[in-house]
């Protein structure tokens, strides 16, 4: 079966996601586990740390200015699931509007980043990456602060690590995120229909209000 954009996104909309073994293994196969990890886009737990690192706004953030970085840099690593393959589907995805990048930088190079697949109300996290200390959840925080205000609901990571619990993500059954998903599949969503936060303050005050 010769994997399209078209068959990816009807993969979101159902549930299940691919994957490869690794970076060099052309075959590619489907996932659905049996616990999901969410991350609450509207209840995300910042750290003292993190929000001074927020608000001490020494990086700058992008959306969508350099999608392949970002994949690149999510696939640069000892063991990826990103082979060729996947990143020729993910880069068509982005071009056709349906998978969206955000970028944090420091000192003019990529110091963390975020990617992920946008059906309805859904955000499907595929994968981040941190060059620089706090990088990736700099982008979570950014990223799930624009999220909330252009309508989604569902913040899909695939599966709960250390790093995203200590963000307040959690593990839900999969008939729960089946349904979860089902009902953001019925709603409005457009990641592009607001800008993204003026300053690192807004991202840490928005949160503080909605927690």
């Amino acid at each position: 079966m010769t994997l399209t954009t078209d068959l990816l996104l009807h993969a979101y909309e159902i549930g299940i996601f691919p994957m490869a073994e690794t970076q060099d293994d052309p075959e590619i196969f489907w996932v659905d586990p049996k616990h999901r990890g969410i991350l609450p886009i509207t209840k995300l737990h910042i750290s003292r740390s993190l929000a001074r690192q927020l608000r001490r706004d020494e990086y700058q953030v992008t959306l969508n200015r350099d999608f392949a970085g970002v994949i690149d840099a999510c696939a640069d690593r000892d063991e990826t699931w990103i082979n060729a393959e996947i990143r020729r589907l993910y880069l068509e995805l982005h071009a056709k509007g349906h998978a969206h990048s955000l970028e944090v930088w420091m000192d003019g190079a990529l110091a963390g980043g975020v990617y992920g697949v946008t059906v309805g109300a859904a955000f499907c996290g595929e994968s981040m990456f941190s060059r620089q200390t706090g990088g990736s959840k700099i982008a979570l925080a950014w990223i799930c602060d624009l999220l909330a205000r252009t309508g989604f609901t569902l913040f899909d990571t695939q599966f709960l690590t250390p790093h995203l619990a200590t963000l307040g993500a959690v593990e839900i059954p999969r008939a729960e995120y089946h349904q979860r998903l089902e009902e953001a599949l019925e709603l409005p969503a457009d990641i592009l229909s607001a800008r993204l936060a003026g300053c690192g303050q807004d991202v840490v005050q928005r949160n503080t209000q909605t927690s």
